[in-house]
């Protein structure tokens, strides 16, 4: 009995000093921060690439919808903005009536347009921005 608690005292001492020589054997810390792998410092360096190539992307949407005539309704003209990150891209709109549909389309650079823009447009470009 005295042999299997001496021998089991033995292996747990054995542990513990491998376990400190495993432990002194990992990278110090010297800045209070855990020295990343290069691997980890490459995936920093894509997402920061992608996120510069996101910036360039279509993704700030709005629609509005309204009754460009009185004696209409339903809703069915509206204006659409497609702007980039940095308020680049183009307002849409289709105005309806009775006998026939007209669609414009307008450059939007920096947020502003160039040519006179209606209230509808105004807000879609608004809406996008957020």
């Amino acid at each position: 009995m005295w042999i299997v608690v001496a021998l089991s005292v033995l292996i747990s001492l054995a542990s513990l000093a491998f376990g400190v020589i495993a432990l002194r054997r990992t990278r110090p810390v010297s800045t209070g921060a855990v020295e990343l792998p290069e691997d980890v410092h490459g995936l920093r360096q894509e997402v920061a690439a992608l996120r510069a190539e996101g910036s360039d992307a279509l993704r700030h949407l709005a629609v509005v919808r309204y009754d460009a005539f009185g004696d209409m309704g339903g809703h069915l003209s509206w204006s659409l903005a497609v702007l980039d990150d940095a308020g680049h891209g183009v307002v849409l709109t289709s105005i309806h009536g009775r006998s026939e549909a007209r669609t414009y389309a307008k450059s939007i650079a920096g947020w502003t347009c160039e040519q006179q823009l209606s209230p509808e447009e105004e807000e879609a470009i608004s809406v996008a921005k957020g």
